[in-house]
């Protein structure tokens, strides 16, 4: 946010710009590869919702377009990001579900004693571990806040504002990620409640089996709506990507015939994403989670680059990176780039040892 701020520049274009072209494409490469992959689970997300409503993948396909569609009619930033801020609003539904299945405050707090993974492997628990962080901290969200807060015509004077903003969306999706964690604990002692597939109602329909028809609506209804945000911002950032790398206009601020490729972008992974819902027996369990831990391993580089332009003081200047944020920042890059390599080493030797046996 600080670095868009202050240059008026996206990410993609800054890398570009200052460490040449092969960085620049690897990062456009990278972020195209791993927001394919994620928006697959997004639509996972709606899909799952709206079965619950006994509506098949077609219609999940269908809202999920017509979003990104209806978003980018307007021709403005200021638009496009008020119907998202609105749709994201309903987050909160997984924190009403929360409520609803009337958890046991003393489990809660118990729960925060770090015990070993309850009916697990090792590698499983790796394995969430590295796919939690790649759906918390992720490459497109790196472009997308960049990128976003030079469209919206931020000058470093917002900075302060801007922090809130940031500090303000990082607190309010830790408690409904937590209010989502707590309601599906609800399955937990009930053995799954006959959960029949990830990719059909099974999740919601079963929390609803167990504590009551509202609960399991009103997690359907947040599913949908977070598959929903993720669409719109996640095929933002690939359009601003997109733009910036190859040179030409890349804003909501400017019309489709004068900026073609950034809205092609913005639709065309929206619809390569979508088709691959629609693909008879596709692995999407495994796509959902594996995305996340493909945006584990490869964020590592998008984070050494924002550090490394947060301390240009070339650009940056008075507002470049202090001591102690760049201690935080390193900080954060080495536990993900552990994260993301440990999951992968005990993969591998667990392969090896699958084949030697």
């Amino acid at each position: 946010m600080r670095v868009g701020a202050v240059t008026h520049r996206g990410y993609g274009e800054l890398v570009l710009q200052r460490y040449g072209r092969v960085w620049g494409w690897f990062g456009a490469g990278d972020l195209t590869l791993t927001n394919l992959v994620t928006l697959v689970g997004e639509f996972v997300s709606i899909r799952v919702g709206l079965a619950y409503f006994h509506l098949g993948s077609g219609v999940a396909v269908a809202l999920g377009l017509a979003l990104v569609l209806f978003t980018l009619s307007g021709g403005r930033y200021w638009r496009w990001e008020r119907i998202v801020l609105g749709l994201a609003l309903f987050n909160g539904l997984f924190l009403v579900a929360a409520i609803l299945v009337k958890p046991h405050v003393a489990a809660i707090a118990g729960s925060f004693d770090f015990s070993p993974f309850p009916g697990g492997g090792f590698n499983t628990l790796l394995l969430l571990l590295a796919s939690t962080i790649g759906a918390t901290v992720t490459p497109w969200m790196i472009f997308f806040q960049q990128s976003a807060s030079a469209d919206k015509g931020m000058t470093p004077r917002d900075i302060d504002h801007g922090r809130y903003d940031t500090a303000a969306g990082a607190v309010l999706a830790a408690i409904f990620g937590v209010g989502a964690l707590i309601a599906g604990a609800a399955l937990l002692t009930h053995g799954g409640a006959g959960i029949q597939g990830f990719a059909g109602a099974g999740f919601p329909a079963a929390l609803g089996h167990v504590a009551g028809g509202a609960v399991g609506t009103v997690f359907a209804l947040g599913l949908i709506e977070a598959g929903a945000v993720a669409i719109l911002t996640i095929s933002a950032s690939t359009a601003y990507a997109a733009g910036e790398c190859v040179g030409v206009a890349h804003s909501f601020n400017s019309s489709p015939r004068n900026a073609g490729v950034f809205y092609a972008a913005n639709i065309g992974v929206a619809l390569l994403a979508a088709a691959v819902i629609l693909i008879p027996g596709a692995p999407l369990l495994s796509i959902a989670l594996n995305a996340n831990v493909l945006a584990t391993v490869l964020l590592p580089v998008s984070l050494v680059f924002m550090v490394m332009l947060a301390n240009d003081r070339g650009l940056m200047g008075a507002w470049a990176n202090r001591r102690s944020t760049n201690a935080i920042g390193i900080a954060v890059i080495a536990f993900v780039g552990l994260c993301g390599a440990a999951y992968g080493i005990d993969s591998f030797l667990l392969s090896i040892h699958a084949v030697s046996s």
